[in-house]
């Protein structure tokens, strides 16, 4: 639907709040069918950790946080994995920013990356290992990562 400012004035509207309008039904959408788990790169990593004959919780409630899941959790060596999109997550080789709404987008785009800087200190100062994994990553080297963060050796008081 194509308007114009003189349009959405005459309707009583904003042209700036008609275009948001316009834009955001199908971006709500399409967005609203993104995959929030279970994602191709979630399941490549986690058939790779399977074979290796480890097992895990998979989009398991983060202690002390709540609303908040890990996408691969071992909880008795206390290791959580997030796989991050390069979208959502602000990833500095993939990352874009939306034409439409760039503002908006900017600032939800930013707080994501700041609650995940703040899951990654609580789940530290809890004594949990963070491991955060860009979807692009090859999943081999990916799973090794884990397995490294998995076999390594720590004190109790340890936090990496």
């Amino acid at each position: 639907m194509e308007t114009n400012d003189a349009t959405a004035e005459a309707a009583g509207v904003p042209a700036s709040a008609e275009r948001i309008l316009e834009t955001s039904a199908g971006t709500s959408a399409r967005m609203s069918r993104q995959a929030r788990r279970d994602t191709k790169p979630e399941i490549e990593l986690r058939r790779r950790l399977h074979r290796l004959g480890y097992r895990y919780r998979v989009n398991y409630p983060l202690p002390g946080l709540p609303r908040r899941r890990a996408d691969i959790t071992f909880s008795a060596k206390h290791v959580v994995v997030f796989v991050d999109g390069c979208f959502w997550h602000g990833c500095p080789e993939h990352g874009t920013s939306p034409r439409n709404n760039a503002a908006w987008w900017a600032e939800k785009l930013r707080k994501n990356v700041d609650r995940d800087r703040e899951t990654d200190a609580h789940l530290r100062d809890a004594g949990w290992t963070v491991l955060r994994i860009w979807e692009h990553e090859d999943p081999d080297l990916a799973a090794r990562r884990v397995v490294g963060a998995l076999t390594t050796e720590r004190n109790p008081g340890d936090r990496t």
